[in-house]
């Protein structure tokens, strides 16, 4: 067996495309979309809509890229991807109205839905096997940079460029950079591709002779089980993605409903970045002594104690609040890629994951939407709707040890 490659290198390379891909799509509207929308002649809604339409292409694509990544690698495929990006991008640069400007973000979408976290897991999983626990959580750390990284230079490139010029601009670092980091990433088949013997979570290894037969209650037992934990799995991803793209567009507003200034909101939202980090750095160190399902539950209960924290003691809680948010959605981050490993092992990852992540694509583009419009009505009240969905993630994970155990 052909031993894996070195990890270190690969998770440099592979950290700094993401935080690329990710600052150059998901991070881009926040700076450039009321620049984009005043020149256009259109509402700032309708870009923000524009990229909705986006995050619904990429989770219908996903399955298809994590297909293809299980068959073909990583390098390839993700290396594509920095093409389609300098693509839609410099689309983008080009619209002239709305209809142009939603064809560009499809053509996003596209590379969003084959260039992001889940495309760059799988093709770990592809090179590590069961070792990628670590290499995931690597990328995660560099590319938890990616909106620290992203909004200083977007404005940056705007102000001196406009906004036109800051998608083209975007557009050469994929080609310059982008292409040659995914392209130089190991193309070994990995550990899991190169012993066939390796057997995924809940399914029994197959021998020779008549001991191999496997009853047929045994199989569709075995069938249910696996089926089970994906719906589990796929729910928890949903509103795992949910509230942190909720978040992620709403949180110095929601700060605000909850007693505290514009500055104070500011500067408490400025805390989710770091608290991801220092929670990925957990992950990394200590809490990867403990089995992924359990790092997973106590993440998952962070956002709604916080919440509840926020919601009795308003806004002098707002930096709990935060950090407590922050530091779970970091953690979950890394559970999309490593339990489904875990759990099912490295066979047909891409595809599996591609799979699970579709109602969590669907979720993240009608999430700012929905919890504003909660937000216009109830205030902070609206956190009744994340507190809710996470504890029945926390249910659905809890719902899992079971299988963790066979």
């Amino acid at each position: 067996m052909t031993p894996a490659p070195r990890q270190r290198g690969a998770v440099a390379r592979l950290g700094t495309a993401q935080t690329l891909a990710w600052a150059s799509s998901y991070y881009l509207p926040a700076m450039l979309a009321e620049p984009m929308a005043r020149d256009l002649g259109v509402g700032t809604a309708t870009v923000f809509a524009a990229f909705s339409v986006a995050l619904i292409v990429s989770a219908l694509l996903g399955p298809l890229a994590g297909r293809a990544i299980d068959r073909h690698g990583g390098p390839p495929v993700l290396a594509g991807t920095n093409l389609v990006f300098a693509a839609g991008l410099g689309c983008m640069a080009m619209a002239q109205g709305p209809a142009t400007l939603f064809a560009a973000w499809v053509i996003m979408g596209v590379a969003m839905g084959s260039g992001l976290y889940e495309a760059a897991f799988s093709s770990l999983v592809r090179l590590y096997g069961q070792g990628a626990r670590n290499a995931i959580t690597g990328i995660t750390l560099i590319a938890g940079f990616a909106s620290t990284v992203g909004w200083p230079l977007s404005a940056w490139m705007e102000a001196q460029w406009g906004w036109r010029g800051a998608c083209l601009g975007w557009a050469a670092l994929h080609l310059l950079v982008g292409v040659p980091l995914n392209s130089w990433l190991p193309r070994g088949a990995g550990a899991h591709a190169a012993d066939g013997s390796t057997a995924t979570a809940g399914t029994a290894p197959v021998t020779s002779g008549a001991s191999a037969a496997v009853p047929a209650a045994a199989a569709a037992g075995t069938h249910t089980s696996t089926l089970r934990a994906t719906l589990l799995l796929s729910f928890v991803f949903a509103v795992t993605w949910f509230t942190s793209t909720a978040m992620a567009a709403h949180l110095p507003r929601l700060l605000q409903a909850s007693g505290t200034s514009l500055q104070v909101a500011v500067a408490m939202a400025a805390l989710v970045g770091p608290a991801q980090v220092a929670a990925r750095l957990a992950e990394f160190g200590l809490l990867r002594r403990m089995h992924p399902l359990v790092s997973a539950q106590l993440a998952a209960a962070a956002h709604p104690v916080g919440a509840g924290i926020l919601m009795l003691l308003g806004g002098p809680a707002a930096a709990a609040f935060t950090v407590l948010h922050g530091a779970g959605n970091g953690v979950l981050t890394i559970a999309k890629g490593t339990l489904p490993l875990v759990l099912f092992g490295p066979q047909g990852y891409g595809a599996r994951q591609g799979v699970m992540m579709v109602p969590a694509r669907v979720a993240q583009a009608f999430a700012p939407l929905l919890f504003g419009m909660l937000l216009d009505r109830f205030g902070a009240d609206a956190l009744w709707l994340t507190t809710l969905l996470g504890l029945a993630a926390l249910g659905a994970l809890w719902m899992l040890r079971p299988q963790m155990q066979r």
